[in-house]
């Protein structure tokens, strides 16, 4: 794992010399022995880093170097912020002519001589360590090498199926009987509870229970949602309300505290202010419930409504579940039996091929193969787990020897047999996959994690090392693949194409992430905890406002690289300290602010800074200073309703903007539309832009085309919000390779499918909340040739038409709110490949009911791809 931070300071160096090539003299030399002392480095570790579990010496050893790379790293950016500071005040004291051109360059030469100083004790360090590396017997080892870098390209070209966690066996016995449960006649509102240990396959369970067509359609409204012992009741509660609310009413429930929110939702569901006055047949699923204080403070709020409402709970603790209903409302989920915990890992290891593959495997194997699956006692995360493994394993009996001997070693370590072999699973995992494996425990326990999100902290962190012409993204969504195929990532959300919307980790890999990053000081996480203690770890999280908020003192002389917090309204107050203590920091992401603020204009002096997070919902104002973090590739300002200065426009580096709700300035009063769609022409290396305009002062035709967006070659993902004139009619004029767009509140008058059913490459589309405020759709024959999901929410559509010939690759539809929309598609199904109908809110059902009454071809086709 320390391979990776090396490789990635071995570029930053290349690229430092580079840049500062005309101020070195002698100290070019002791940075060029440095990089070369760095390349050798790389290949050290990534040989030792397999061993150093078995091996305390490694392990100190490897500490040691990781530890150096970081004081290198800190002196190099030390300096170039250094430099930046002495250049801007010379540059202020050179306007006002108060000093002679040529005092710049001699004013660096402290800095220079300082430089030079401490990368010689730096490359003396280094030197030390590695002279008697041969003492361990780590010699480096080309081969090994090779065949990681191999893996990595086989990989990409030809992936494999993966095994879904709902498509494990061994549950069919527990979906029948606890369908049963849910769909049984009793009128009251009942508590269902599923319960069994960690890794027993619980939530798997709960989730192939809770997407079945039948139970679907059973209730008015659903919601999921995961607990984990991190409870917070108000943040369950708006996560309920937020599945079962229409859009609209969910609005006003952001600023309600706990009670307040509560009562609206128990309204809500009890039909009170609707003007049908109906009762609403719910069911709500609790994943992952530690405590029993959960349904004591909860259950008020979920009203005893005599229509058959359901809560189901999944806990690993009995007494939970006794609390919140009897002992006939509980099932208790066994351990797999030896049939079909073989029969699970074999369609693992085989990655996707049914069990009757058995004969592809020699005797030999099948006995090794079963031997390792008794090694998991009947767990199924395990047996997922150990199976992703042996899919990347040559299918010879040494191969599978070697594992079965770690597995023995691991299991020796401990008496949890299910973490030995989660520990076996990490440690196997190739030197790149290792950095991205443990930074997913950064996450809080049992949340959703946005893939894309991921992926761009991954890239500023430096852990996608470049390979070849291809993106940084494709080769980092490579990697999240294989997390997934290895089982140590689960899929929450798919897109169209296969790709990753949102993924989730076993809290049992968390818990080993946490530790292991812990231990290899890549990060710590503190959850509630009260700091006093220094900060000398790289990368803090933090989960919960600390007990003391005075931090002061802890960031005094810190190296801190990475500040993430997911409770950030602390930081407001301490941005002083941010700048003046932690100024280099790479990555800075604070979630969960509340209260008006402006950000401050110190901000600016963090020009390290690659990525930048700020999520919220009240911050007014973003200083001009932001435009120096020329080093900033994805600015995430969420849906905060806020003023970006002009000097945005200065950041050449940006890849990633996203900024709902946002007001962009102009340098002038005059012409602000003009300015702004030409300022945004020139971030030509934008993958993915969200912009809304819908809070400027005119609210009249706010987005005159995107005719600045069509030299956006790289730009893919495209959403706006905002009154738009019309749309552009020139295809070409449009990013050329885009293939994700998303219109909101756009109120175009015109049909906008005869504009955009010919982009050639668009494979998502989605219209939200007004983006067309006409009664009539019409998707030409010969259209959207590439289109794989169409998605329309809040729509006041009342007809879709689709010609025949039309959407000819489409899988996925999804109509949702679109209540004046009487009738399905015309058309609909004539469409082939449609995988996937999904219908929520809308009034198709009368059109669904005749077809079913008719019991025709068509209601076959129709309740095959219904969900």
């Amino acid at each position: 794992m320390a391979e990776s931070a090396v490789s990635f300071f071995v570029e930053k160096l290349g690229n430092f010399i580079l840049q500062e090539a005309s101020i070195f003299g002698e100290v070019e030399g002791q940075i060029k022995l440095l990089r070369n002392e760095l390349e050798w480095m790389r290949l050290f570790l990534r040989d030792a880093d397999s061993k150093r579990i078995y091996d305390e010496r490694i392990k100190v050893r490897v500490n040691q170097i990781r530890n150096a790379i970081h004081d290198a790293e800190h002196v190099i950016d030390e300096f170039i912020l250094n430099v930046d500071h002495r250049e801007r005040r010379l540059n202020t004291l050179k306007f006002l002519k108060c000093l002679p051109t040529c005092v710049g360059f001699i004013d660096k030469f402290p800095f220079i001589h300082e430089l030079d100083s401490r990368v010689k004790d730096i490359n003396g360090m280094i030197g030390a360590i590695m002279a008697n590396r041969s003492k361990y017997g780590l010699e480096v080892s080309s081969s090994s090498s090779a065949t990681d870098r191999d893996r990595v390209v086989a990989h990409n070209e030809n992936r494999p199926p993966v095994v879904e966690e709902s498509d494990v066996v061994g549950i069919e016995d527990g979906i029948h009987e606890l369908k049963q449960m849910l769909m049984n006649e009793e009128t009251r509102r009942s508590v269902v509870s599923i319960v069994g240990m960690g890794g027993l396959g619980k939530t798997t369970l709960a989730k192939n229970l809770y997407n079945q067509r039948d139970v679907q359609g059973r209730f008015d409204c659903k919601a999921w949602v995961y607990v984990s012992q991190e409870f917070k009741a108000r943040e369950i509660l708006l996560d309920i309300a937020h599945h079962v609310m229409p859009h609209k009413k969910t609005r006003k429930l952001k600023g309600m505290e706990e009670a307040r929110l509560g009562e609206e939702l128990c309204k809500y569901l009890k039909g009170i202010e609707e003007e049908e006055e109906k009762e609403k047949k719910y069911l709500v699923v609790m994943d992952d419930v530690w405590s029993s204080d959960v349904w004591s403070r909860l259950c008020s709020y979920f009203p005893e409504v005599e229509n058959g409402s359901k809560v189901l709970i999944t806990t690993r603790n009995k007494e939970i579940a006794l609390r919140a209903t009897s002992q006939a409302f509980i099932y208790e989920l066994p351990l797999m039996n030896e049939a079909k915990s073989w029969q699970l890992f074999l369609k693992k290891a085989l990655q996707g091929r049914t069990s009757t593959a058995t004969h592809t495997l020699t005797s030999e194997l099948e006995e090794l193969g079963k031997e390792i699956v008794r090694k998991c006692k009947g767990l199924p995360l395990a047996i997922m787990v150990l199976g992703g493994l042996l899919s990347t394993k040559e299918k010879t009996k040494a191969s599978w020897e070697n594992v079965l001997a770690s597995i023995d070693w691991h299991l020796d370590q401990g008496p949890e047999s299910c973490m030995g072999i989660l520990a076996l699973s990490y440690n196997d995992l190739p030197y790149y996959l290792k950095s991205c494996f443990l930074y997913c425990g950064i996450f809080p326990e049992d949340s959703n994690i946005d893939a894309s999100k991921l992926i761009r902290l991954w890239l500023a962190e430096g852990f996608i090392q470049r390979r070849g012409k291809e993106r940084l993204e494709d080769i980092a969504e490579d990697y999240l693949h294989e997390l997934i195929d290895r089982s140590l990532i689960q899929v929450a959300e798919r897109r169209v194409d296969g790709g990753v919307t949102s993924c989730r980790m076993h809290d049992l890999l968390r818990d080993l992430a946490v530790s292991e990053a812990k231990d290899a000081r890549l990060f710590e996480v503190h959850e509630n905890m009260d700091f006093t203690f220094p900060i000398s770890i790289p990368r803090l999280v933090i989960h919960q406002n600390p007990i003391n908020n005075d931090i002061s003192q802890c960031l005094h002389d810190s190296k801190l690289r990475s500040l993430i917090s997911f409770s950030g309204s602390m930081w407001v107050r301490h941005w002083g300290y941010l700048q003046q203590h932690i100024k280099l920091l790479t990555v800075l992401s604070l979630e969960d602010i509340y209260g008006d603020y402006i950000l401050p204009r110190e901000v600016g002096e963090l020009i390290h800074l690659k990525f930048l997070c700020i999520k919220g919902n009240v911050i007014s104002e973003l200083p001009s200073s932001i435009g120096r973090l020329v080093n900033l590739q994805s600015f995430d300002l969420g849906w905060n309703n806020c003023n970006i200065p002009c000097s945005i426009w200065k950041l050449k580096k940006l890849r990633h903007l996203h900024c709902w709700g946002c007001r962009v300035s102009s340098q002038s009063q005059i012409n602000k539309r003009t300015e702004l769609f030409e300022s945004i022409a020139k971030l030509t290396t934008l993958r993915v832009m969200n912009l809304s305009f819908t809070n400027w002062q005119n609210k009249k035709t706010l987005l005159p085309g995107l005719m600045p967006l069509s030299h956006h070659v790289h730009l893919y993902d495209l959403s706006l919000e905002g009154s738009l004139e019309k749309l552009q009619e020139q295809i070409e004029l449009y990013p050329p390779n885009l293939l994700r767009l998303e219109l909101r509140r756009c109120k175009l008058r015109d049909d906008p499918m005869m504009i955009l059913e010919k982009l050639p490459s668009l494979r998502i589309l989605v219209l939200c909340y007004d983006a067309y405020v006409g009664k009539k759709m019409v998707c030409s024959s010969g259209g959207f040739l590439q289109l794989e999901s169409l998605e329309l929410y809040g729509c006041e559509l009342e007809e879709l038409m689709i010609e025949k010939g039309a959407m000819s690759s489409l899988k996925t539809m999804k109509i949702h709110v679109c209540y004046k929309m009487k009738r399905l598609p015309h058309g609909l199904l004539q469409l082939t490949t449609l995988e996937k109908l999904s219908l929520e809110g809308s009034s198709c059902w009368e059109s669904i009911k005749e077809l079913e009454e008719a019991m025709g071809e068509d209601w076959d086709k129709l309740r095959k791809i219904m969900c």
